[in-house]
């Protein structure tokens, strides 16, 4: 008989936000994988779990993924945690799903706290749709081509971003998508210091490279979709470019066609053309 794989949902912050049933879960496996074994003791402790913990975690999860299955296929049943939340959203584990599923393993998920969704349920921003884009790339080059392609996206953009380049990604946003757009940052959710703040995407650039305290701790970025205006607008001016591209320089033909269609000119032709 095949064991299970659970995948445990963990607090994001307040040790009280795990359910009973995760409780029993993680103390009935026989192994828990955590990402970080260090970090889940506290959690383990708190709620007086002492099944062992294996450290399962980004650089080791294909190596090991074969022999876990072999386990699970003996009789074995595993859960899988990660630091905090969800395991898989931003986070190890795709590939020993993937695995367990392919041998025909059940998997098993006990759900709890999500950073993303407990952001969204408190933004005030649109939920019926919108899409999560995980972390932004690094490089600010390559953040603002991967804002820029969003411009457009009619749903609520989602992303989770390191408190270090916070400041960094609000002012690519702000070039990207436009100082209007509501946007909302939430910050240390379930924990001590949680901020919740709202605001036009401009003044929230503003309020926190102004505030060193909003610069700390685990982060969710919210912004809004683009409205239809702003897609027919953009429509409108990606037309002209493509027309004026014909007589003109790259460079004049995307700041004629930006300033027609009230749209940044490099949303036109992705920033790749020196002004």
């Amino acid at each position: 008989m095949n064991g299970c794989l659970y995948i445990v949902a963990t607090p994001i912050g307040h040790l009280a936000d795990l359910s009973q049933r995760a409780i029993d879960t993680l103390r009935g496996v026989d192994a828990i994988l955590a990402e970080d074994t260090r970090q889940s003791a506290v959690l383990l402790r708190a709620h007086g779990i002492e099944t062992r913990c294996e450290a399962v975690h980004e650089h080791n999860e294909t190596a090991l993924a074969a022999r876990i299955v072999e386990r699970l296929q003996n009789g074995a049943s595993l859960a899988l945690i990660s630091d905090a939340g969800t395991p898989l959203i931003s986070d190890p584990g795709y590939r020993l799903v993937a695995a367990a599923r392919a041998a025909g393993i059940q998997v098993s998920p006990i759900p709890g706290a999500c950073a993303l969704i407990a952001a969204l349920s408190a933004s005030g921003l649109p939920t019926d749709r919108f899409c999560f884009e995980g972390f932004l790339p690094a490089k600010s080059g390559e953040r603002r081509a991967a804002l820029l392609a969003l411009k457009n996206e009619p749903r609520t953009l989602v992303f989770y971003e390191s408190p270090h380049r916070l400041v960094e990604t609000l002012a690519d946003a702000v070039d990207a998508l436009g100082a209007d757009r509501s946007a909302t940052l939430a910050r240390e959710l379930t924990k001590r210091f949680e901020t919740i703040l709202t605001l036009p995407l401009g003044e929230l650039a503003d309020r926190v490279a102004r505030d060193a305290d909003q610069q700390r701790g685990e982060c969710v970025l919210i912004m809004a979709g683009a409205t239809r205006r702003d897609s027919e607008a953009l429509a409108l001016g990606q037309r002209l470019y493509a027309e004026l591209i014909k007589e003109l320089p790259p460079s004049r033909a995307a700041k004629v066609a930006a300033q027609f269609a009230g749209v940044a000119k490099r949303s036109l032709y992705g920033g790749e053309t020196s002004d």
